[in-house]
């Protein structure tokens, strides 16, 4: 049997323009600490992530913002809550 996360937290993200910007987020979101998966979805601009325990909104947040700050693009992409 699977350990199925039971927490999951939906940040807003504002600028991704492409498959890319996805993929940069996913893979911030997945290096947090406690992390199971992150699923982003451009057309929403949305990213869902899942846990085994509560997660921080600010240090996912911050791993949005870092992941931005890598791909050139600091004045368009933001993550909120």
């Amino acid at each position: 049997m699977t350990d199925t996360p039971h927490y999951s937290e939906t940040l807003e993200i504002e600028g991704m323009t492409c498959a890319s910007c996805v993929g940069r987020v996913e893979k911030a979101l997945k290096s947090v600490e406690g992390v199971e998966s992150a699923h982003v979805n451009l057309a929403t601009e949305k990213a869902v992530i899942y846990a085994h325990q509560p997660l921080d909104r600010a240090t996912l947040i911050k791993a949005v913002e870092k992941a931005r700050l890598r791909s050139g693009s600091a004045a368009t992409n933001r993550a909120y809550d």
